[in-house]
């Protein structure tokens, strides 16, 4: 059989260039027209939209307004405006496309969007985080100009507990295809049985024969390895009705695979060719990845046949100070941060993602947990989903379960998050959870069975209704540290993820000068504020020693994680930090602390616990800065990994050897400040592994630029972000500069936003300018679409200015 499948693989060329795909997916993302505010008519073809603002998507209206605690959002949704907003695009398709099937996808839109095709209404999707499709075939004018408008309605505020943004903010695409076609999300591809040896492929293909005629279907199934290489194929006929789909199922067998890893995440191309005869009518690429995996009761995770831990995170939508919009590179350059810290996991909290962060997902290697609701149809905000519940959750979780079900990095599907339904009173015949836990775990098993189903609970007792409907496969743990240990005297049996924990909190170089051990829970309870009031100027200390009372230090979690196989792994709260929920702080705090990393993107200190825990790299990192006054007593700490102990120095004088004791994963020193040099140096074995060196700054003299990336694409896309940072005239930098810095971009590129990672902040991030934060500050660099340079210069009152050069390519 598999030499008949290597005969059949060579002797059918497909060497195709694109402009003969009879599959055409058009980039619909450029010059649009945009309103903010409600305008009469807009719908019709004929509206004149000429003093319209031009934009190309993605694009987020919130994220250009101005910060206030009156905005209807509040500050847990990211004291950001909302209101309506009306999109326009005029296009034309021609004549030549005159029996071809046109649709137009949407990534996203938040939210209540309606779309009209030349005045004709195509229908609504409240839900702002689903994906959706509108066929135009039928309205359009061939070889004449064509209209689409757009509606977003994101007024009925807060309907959001966290930052949501506003307007079309993902990817849009106009698709056109032959009227034999594959529709939107009509493959399916499983890996039923790996071994190391050999992995058998199934394919469910579905084909539309959208033809007036009854017809004879062949589809041809290419296996493409991760270089490119033909592997397989499968060809297999059936007769088609008109108007009616078909479902190939299709197997082959690959021998010697390349297993998909968190450390080698290995892709695979099935390319789907569809004939009538000899004539190809579709051409449909899906990547997929073989690989294996379990959850045990006892062991925990396990990946194609080894134990692993997830370590992961969970993380919001928002990308920073590009709000909700999304953009490739800034994912990307958020997964790198998280990869180099030894992140292997995440959580799209609390609702489904952009597709294109799951495609980052698969090439990158993480084990994402694919979340749908934060409620089910009982309210957590006035305007929130459970106005739409009764009428959409099921089409929109079969659309998310459709769309996302080929990603390797898809292990989880989460159908809800501390959804009220956990509670219910038993002896008043209250089981609403368990009825729709039974059902929504119904819909996707309809559509899925390789994946495994779990809700994140913050009611951990046996009580939960959700866990007691029996249809999990996890029981997820939101936090309750404590109680991972005795899980299985809760739940006999059962199978753990922490679906999220810690909730630790800080602000990025800011350090109350207590001891690091003096651990504090703040706010008092979630619905109170902190008792004393917390820190004047609304800032959290960077020493890993506060938390909320519901979660732990980031010590407190990994050791909980760590000490017991049981344990899959868990998503921390959160990677980054995010617009919105500003816990512990009410206003004018507007953005969250939880994050390992700040706003910006600069990480926090504990960025460097994790990656010593977390990776095999060696690890030196000493904190904080050295530069307080006459009489302080500071806690020195420091994360070390790969050796057996450090010493530390201050101006040349040991202060002593340390070494981490019992389960400790840190070591620390009491030092009473005096001005000058602190030297830390690790070592295995009597040799030295690493040093690390802070020294006490002088008075701001100068600013320094440094970009991710000094070459870029030249797309009209493709970002670099820059640092500044505000040094001494020593080249040290100033941990508590906070001076304002004007920002010039010129050449091939401008300036699309600014940021500092504070959650205080009430600076546009679309300005062109920022105050450093505790020393920081980042310009984000966007191409403009042609090739050559990009200047950026940095100028601040008092201090030398700074230039750099990015080259779009």
């Amino acid at each position: 059989m598999f030499r008949l499948l290597l005969l059949l693989l060579f002797s059918i060329p497909h060497f195709l260039r694109a402009e003969d795909n009879p599959r055409q997916v058009v980039d619909f993302t450029k010059s649009w027209k945009f309103h903010l505010g409600d305008v009469p008519g807009a719908d019709k073809t004929a509206f004149k939209d000429d003093d319209w603002r031009s934009l190309n998507l993605p694009h987020d209206w919130s994220i250009e307004g101005d910060f206030s605690k009156d905005h209807p959002a509040t500050p847990g949704g990211g004291a950001l405006p909302g209101g309506i907003g009306w999109y326009r695009k005029s296009f034309e398709v021609s004549a030549s496309d005159k029996g071809r099937l046109i649709y137009l996808d949407f990534d996203g839109v938040y939210h209540n969007s309606e779309v009209w095709i030349n005045g004709h209404y195509l229908g609504k999707r409240p839900n702002g985080y689903i994906s959706f499709r509108y066929e135009l075939s039928g309205y359009l004018r061939l070889g004449k100009k064509n209209v689409i408008s757009v509606k977003v309605d994101n007024s009925r505020q807060p309907n959001s507990r966290w930052y949501s943004g506003s307007g079309i903010y993902r990817k849009v695409s106009l698709i056109k295809v032959d009227a034999l076609h594959i529709p939107q999300y009509g493959t399916f591809v499983t890996t039923p049985e790996v071994l190391k040896e050999r992995a058998i492929v199934s394919m469910e293909t579905t084909v539309l024969n959208a033809s007036n005629e009854k017809t004879s279907i062949r589809l041809n199934t290419v296996i493409e390895n991760g270089e490119g290489k033909k592997v397989a194929s499968v060809w297999h006929t059936q007769a088609a009705e008109s108007g009616k789909s078909v479902l190939f199922n299709q197997q082959t067998e690959l021998l010697d695979p390349q297993l998909w890893s968190v450390e080698k995440p290995v892709l695979y191309k099935a390319v789907s060719y569809v004939y009538i005869g000899k004539k190809l009518t579709d051409r449909y690429e899906t990547k997929f990845g073989i690989r294996s995996f379990k959850f045990d009761s006892k062991k925990g995770f396990i990946l194609n046949g080894v134990p692993l831990k997830i370590q992961g995170v969970c993380n919001h939508h928002d990308l920073g100070a590009l709000g909700s919009a999304f953009n490739w590179r800034a994912a990307e350059r958020q997964l790198e941060i998280l990869k180099e810290m030894g992140c292997n996991g995440l959580r799209t909290a609390h609702n489904p993602p952009a597709p294109e962060l799951l495609e980052l997902c698969d090439k990158m290697g993480f084990i994402v947990m694919d979340e749908t609701f934060d409620v089910w149809k009982k309210q957590k905000n006035p305007f929130d989903y459970h106005l739409n519940w009764d009428q959409w959750h099921r089409r929109d979780l079969e659309d998310i379960i459709r769309r996302d079900r080929n990603h390797p990095s898809v292990f989880i599907w989460s159908v809800g998050n501390e959804i009220p339904e956990q509670w219910g009173d038993e002896l008043k015949g209250d089981t609403t959870g368990r009825l729709i836990a039974r059902q929504l775990v119904a819909i996707v098993r309809s559509l899925d069975t390789t994946r495994v189903i779990t809700t994140a609970n913050n009611e951990v007792n046996t009580y939960n209704n959700l866990v007691k409907s029996g249809a999990f496969d996890l029981v997820g743990y939101n936090y309750n540290h404590r109680l991972w240990e005795k899980f299985h005297e809760h739940w006999p049996g059962k199978k753990l993820i922490v679906t999220e924990s810690t909730s630790a909190l800080q602000t990025r170089g800011h350090y109350d000068p207590v001891p690091f051990d003096s651990i504090r829970r703040w706010p008092e309870a979630w619905d109170k504020p902190i008792k004393g009031g917390g820190n004047s100027d609304f800032t959290v200390s960077a020493y890993d020693h506060v938390s909320t009372p519901w979660g732990s230090t980031h010590e407190e979690s990994l050791k909980a994680l760590h000490d017991h196989p049981h344990v899959s792994g868990m998503y921390v709260w959160t990677g980054f930090d995010y617009l919105g929920e500003p816990t512990p702080y009410p206003w004018p705090a507007r953005s969250s602390y939880f994050g390992i990393i700040d706003l910006a993107g600069f990480p926090k200190d504990v960025y460097w616990l994790y990656k010593s825990v977390w990776t095999d790299k060696p690890v030196l990192h000493l904190y904080p800065h050295w530069s307080w006054k006459a009489g302080d007593t500071i806690d020195v700490v420091a994360y070390y990994s790969q050796a057996d102990e450090v010493e530390l120095f201050l101006n040349g004088e040991s202060l002593g050897l340390k070494h981490k004791i019992g389960g400790d994963m840190h070591v620390k020193w009491r030092v009473p400040f005096k001005s000058g040099h602190l030297h830390a140096v690790s070592r295995r074995q009597g040799v030295d592994v690493l040093t690390k060196n802070l020294h006490t700054a002088g008075r701001p003299a100068k600013i320094e630029l440094t970009a991710d990336r000094s070459n870029i694409s030249a797309d009209g896309k493709d970002l670099s972000f820059v640092t500044m940072k505000v040094l001494d005239d020593k080249g040290h930098i100033v941990p508590s500069a906070d001076n304002l810095v004007q920002f010039k971009v010129s050449g091939k590129g401008f300036l699309n936003a600014a940021d500092n990672g504070s959650p205080t902040s009430h600076e546009r991030f679309k300005a062109d300018n920022r105050k450093a934060f505790n020393g920081l500050a980042l310009a984000i660099v966007q191409s403009s679409g042609s090739k050559g340079d990009i200047r950026i210069e940095a100028s601040s009152s008092g201090l030398q200015t700074a230039e750099l050069v990015i080259k779009a390519k």
